[in-house]
Parts: C-alpha cells; structure tokens; sequence
C-alpha cells in the first residue's frame, strides 16, 4: 500500500503540469486576450480608450508576449513564491479574491454534502430493505424527481417561496442590513437563515443518485451467499445488515471523494448565479468570459489539484473499507 501511495504522489506531479498547460492554452485560444475584450465592451458603450493606457497595460501584464512566456511566468510564480497573479479586471491579486469568496463557498458546499449523505444514506438503506413498499415507492418517485428538475430551476422556486410564505429576503447569503456589517452573532444566525436554500438545492440533485446508487448496491449485496449465511448462524438482523451488506455497499459514497474536494471550493456555478451567492463559482465564469487568464487559470489549477488528491484519498478509503481492494497484491 506505501508504494502504492508513493507511486500515486509521483505520477500526480506530471498530471498537473501536463493540466496546467492545457487549461492555459485552452483560456487562450479565444481570439483576443482580456484587452482586447475590455476594448470591446467599452467600445459598445460609447466610450473611446487611451492607446498609450493599453500598451501599458499589455507591457505590465506580459500580453504581448509569446504564450509560453506568460506560461511561465505565472506557474512560476505559483512554484517559486506562492504567486499565482493579478487579476486584470478586479485589478487585485488572485489569492485575494479567491480567498476572500472561498470560506464561503466551502460552508455551502459542506453543507450540501452533509445534507446529501445524511439523507440519502438511511432512505437508500429502507429502499433496500424494503423493497417494493410504499416507501420504496415514494422515495423512487422523489429520486426520479430530483434527478430530472435542473438545480436553476428549484432555485428559482425555493426563491419565490422563501419569499412569499416566509418574508425572507431572495437571493444571496445574507439580508441587506447584514450585508456590509461586520461579523455578530446576528450576522451568522442570518446567514444560517439564508443557507437552507442553497445547500437544498446543491444537494437535491446529488441525494436523489446516491439514494438509486445505494438502494441498487445494497440490494445486490442483500442476495448473496455470506449474508444468507450469516443469517442462518443466527445474526440479528440489524447486525447483519450494518456489519457486512451496507459496508459493501458504502463504495459510492467513498468513491464519489475524487470530485467531492473540488465541489468544495467551486459550488455550482449556475445555482450561485441565478441565488446572487458571493461564492467562486460565479466568479470563475465572469474569469472566462472576461479571459482573465491568471485568475481563471488558477481557479483550474486549484480544482485539478483537489481532483487528483480526492481520487487519491477515495482510492485509499476504498482499499480500508472494502477488503476486496487491496493495492498491494
């Protein structure tokens, strides 16, 4: 297993430099650079732009320079000192702004995480165990349901009645008093009076396939021969099935790892859009849009990262948990 995991922790090392490149050329290949798109915009506006202003922003921020120059020098200066630029349209250092919406966002998406296996893991296992009731039957149904509603359409729904049966202030974290306050413990029992709505409709969609995943899982380990053994030994029932079935039918969970840590920094996008939420998910697609290479580049570069360790640590969590995994066989 130590070399397995020594093996990992080397061929990650390539993985994200060969990601690294391809997410920087991948922002570049849009024609035009983010000058040219501020010119754009202010040209639509009616507003005219100093020419001598441009080259020296293009001097200042390396644009004219060939791609692998600008490459280098903002991976660079991520290795070398932590560095990983300048935003060109905030005008403030990535770091920043990447942090300043990042706890943020990790509150909302744990939240949803837990939300979704707290719900999903008992409904999965009464699915399971009961097979063809009337539960059963309910929870398929509202899996089915979850499943196929889009996420920006439950948030508009949740917005509308958050609003009209509860008097709550739409969209965002926090009510206009409390926006630009600083922190009190007012402050974060209105944000925990704001946070229902994102983390229901983060986690809708993700507990309605885990509820599938682990009725299916479980129903399949339910049938085989060591639980029909185990039973006859005289097992009690509710031993059996947390000791042996729902263990092996846990992988999902444990599996679904490798892209739960990059759910963590970046939310969903389009919910925290449409929810007005001050998280990076938003923040990234206006760095595309605006082909504001350092901050979208390093927003990829801090997800890939958090894929590639997520998928290391499920592939050891599974190798524990299922002893029909072993790395080093």
């Amino acid at each position: 297993m130590l070399q397995y995991i020594l093996r990992r922790v080397l061929y990650m090392i390539p993985t994200l430099f060969v990601i690294s490149v391809v997410s920087f050329v991948i922002i570049q290949l849009p024609p035009g650079d983010y000058l040219t798109s501020l010119v754009a915009t202010m040209a639509s506006t009616g507003e005219t732009v100093d020419r001598a202003q441009l080259v020296a922003l293009q001097e200042r921020y390396g644009l004219g320079q060939p791609i692998y120059v600008q490459y280098w020098k903002w991976i660079s200066g991520i290795l070398l000192r932590g560095d990983f630029g300048q935003s060109f349209e905030w005008n403030q250092p990535v770091s920043a702004l990447i942090w300043g919406r990042l706890w943020l966002t990790f509150i909302i998406s744990l939240a949803a995480l837990l939300f979704t296996w707290v719900v999903a893991f008992p409904v999965g296992i009464y699915s399971a165990v009961r097979q063809y009731s009337i539960g059963d039957y309910i929870a398929t149904i509202l899996g089915y349901i979850g499943l196929a509603i889009p996420n920006f359409l439950l948030a508009l729904v949740l917005m509308y009645v958050a609003f009209k049966y509860f008097n709550q202030s739409v969209g965002g974290l926090f009510s206009p008093q409390y926006q630009d306050a600083p922190w009190s413990f007012a402050k974060a029992v209105d944000l925990l009076n704001h946070l229902w709505i994102p983390v229901i409709i983060i986690g809708t969609a993700g507990t309605a396939g885990l509820i599938r995943i682990m009725r299916a899982n479980l129903l399949d380990e339910l049938h085989k021969p060591y639980v029909v053994t185990a039973r006859a030994k005289g097992l009690s029932e509710r031993r059996l099935l947390l000791k042996y079935p729902v263990r092996m039918a846990l992988n999902p969970f444990v599996s679904t790892l490798g892209w739960t840590l990059p759910t963590l920094v970046s939310g969903a996008a389009i919910v925290s859009i449409v929810l007005s939420l001050p998280t990076t998910g938003p923040l990234l697609f206006r760095a595309l849009l605006s082909q504001d290479m350092y901050l979208a580049g390093s927003f990829i570069m801090m997800l890939s990262t958090l894929t590639v360790i997520g998928t290391l640590l499920s592939d050891i969590l599974l190798a524990w948990l299922d002893p029909r995994i072993r790395y080093d066989r």
